[in-house]
């Protein structure tokens, strides 16, 4: 079982940045970063395997980081050069077993709560 609480969600003008806080409780292998807009689908942003290897969404490549502090087990996603089209619903999600860790991680079983975040023009 893993518990996620997100964090660092707000409003921001385009070309700002947002840091974005996960709070794990649990061992996992696999975290990511998700979002959805509203009439959107959710998408994946970024994600973050146990090994430290990364992955990007090309929409964030070059202006979104993600890491992971092992020792405060917590993610974080930092945003920068925010853009209107930024704007959505950020989960936060994770999974223990590698076998739910696959593909575009859309198996992934235990998600946060949310975290909104708001860029204007």
């Amino acid at each position: 079982q893993v518990q996620l609480v997100e964090s660092g969600g707000g409003s921001v003008q385009a070309g700002g940045s947002l840091r974005l806080s996960c709070a794990a409780s649990g061992s996992t292998y696999c975290m990511g970063w998700f979002r959805q807009a509203p009439g959107k689908e959710r998408e994946r942003v970024a994600d973050i395997v146990s090994d430290g290897s990364t992955g990007y969404a090309d929409f964030v490549k070059g202006r979104f980081t993600i890491s992971k502090d092992n020792v405060k087990n917590t993610l974080y996603l930092q945003m920068n050069s925010l853009k209107p089209e930024d704007t959505a619903m950020y989960y936060c999600a994770a999974d223990p077993t590698r076998a739910y860790c696959m593909g575009n991680l859309a198996t992934l079983r235990y998600w946060g709560q949310g975290t909104q975040v708001t860029v204007s023009s």
